[in-house]
């Protein structure tokens, strides 16, 4: 008897092997995940990255809400948003003076093109420091407001040498209640902790803002988003090269607010004063032990003050004057009492020159900020010298 004498045994065995071939094909399915889920590699995968060798490093980290008009997407691997930036590229340079900038929106530069930033204009002025080294400036500011999450990019930044680290910062960026609020920090609990811990912050290292991933979210089916936006920002890269665009610019947008309402309250502080405890002064001063020998000037920066409806009140939106006020001088004390490097120009900015907040600045504003900023670099730098 032969197999034609059986016309169901054909048709069998090509189901047997198809069976067969799902079957292995779930096994290795599972096989692959499982392997994902316990190595969980996106950190990793995070330093392969096109930026640097197919294409420019990008100017500033990767932030945008309009991946079609900005050529540019919010990640939250912090391993893919350093491996994107121009500080990648390679080997420090012997004869550089590098200067990492850190902060909030103002020094990311937001609505300003890359070349109306903070740091090209300081680039521009062409700084050459006492020892003969050119300086140049790099641009690690990231927008919301929390010096916590300045503190998490100056933990990994550290790693590329800087000569001089740069910190912008304002009022806004110190109460506690803000500190954690970030989703840059809420999807990268496990640095944040280990700051927290290793620097005794007055943080919650439980905060129930943290996003904890699951077995199934470290998962191959799982991990799909942030490998996607992985894939995305390389993607991205080729019209990031061709246009240098990573931000939608529009030319209409709401001005800050120059008429203001008539309350004292700051968060969920009252006057008359405000105290050291209001304020994420630790945090600080973990930046200070994180940059060890590397010295850090600490900058109030420039800020919008209206001469509008309550501004015997309030400065602008954020700041009761009250709150401000103190803030400068616990800032100020705390600086003269722990040898800090300080520099306040809170007043210094035109009010003309500022765009939709009280600490956002037109190209001209940021140039002029650079202006003030220039001189305390090379006086401190002089200082280092002798």
């Amino acid at each position: 008897m032969t197999a034609s004498d059986h016309p169901d045994t054909a048709l069998e065995i090509n189901l047997r092997l198809a069976r067969n071939v799902v079957f292995k094909g779930l096994f290795l399915f599972l096989i692959a995940n499982l392997v994902f889920a316990q190595w969980y590699p996106l950190a990793s995968l995070g330093r392969v990255s096109a930026y640097n060798k197919l294409f420019p490093g990008r100017l500033r980290l990767p932030y945008g809400d309009d991946p079609q008009k900005s050529y540019n997407l919010s990640t939250y691997n912090l391993e893919a948003m350093f491996a994107s930036h121009q500080l990648s590229a390679g080997k420090k340079p012997v004869d550089e003076f590098r200067v990492i900038v850190i902060g909030d929106s103002s020094t990311w530069g937001y609505l300003l093109a890359n070349e109306q930033t903070l740091t090209t204009y300081l680039n521009e002025r062409q700084l050459t420091m006492p020892d003969g080294r050119q300086a140049r400036f790099y641009n690690l500011g990231y927008p919301v407001m929390s010096v916590m999450k300045d503190l998490l990019i100056l933990s990994y930044a550290i790693r590329y040498q800087p000569d001089l680290i740069l910190w912008p910062l304002t009022l806004e960026s110190m109460p506690y209640d803000k500190q954690l609020y970030p989703p840059l920090l809420q999807n990268n609990p496990e640095p944040v902790r280990s700051l927290i811990k290793s620097y005794h912050l007055n943080l919650n290292a439980n905060d129930p803002g943290f996003t904890e991933l699951s077995f199934w979210d470290r998962t191959l089916a799982g991990a799909r988003r942030p490998l996607a936006d992985w894939l995305r920002l390389q993607i991205y890269g080729l019209a990031w090269a061709a246009t240098g665009v990573d931000q939608e610019t529009p030319s209409d947008f709401k001005p800050r607010l120059e008429d203001l309402p008539a309350d004292t309250g700051f968060h969920n502080l009252q006057p008359p004063h405000l105290e050291p405890s209001d304020l994420a002064l630790d945090i600080l001063s973990a930046g200070i032990e994180i940059a060890g020998d590397t010295p850090v000037l600490l900058i109030n920066e420039p800020m919008f003050i209206s001469q509008g409806e309550n501004s015997d009140i309030r400065y602008n939106f954020y700041y009761p004057r009250w709150a401000y006020d103190d803030y400068r001088q616990i800032l100020r004390a705390t600086c003269t009492d722990q040898g800090w490097h300080y520099l306040d120009v809170w007043d210094s900015i035109p009010a003309a020159e500022f765009t939709n907040t009280a600490v956002h600045m037109t190209p001209s504003g940021t140039n002029q900020f650079a202006d003030l900023i220039a001189p305390a670099i090379l006086s401190l730098s002089s200082e280092g010298q002798r």
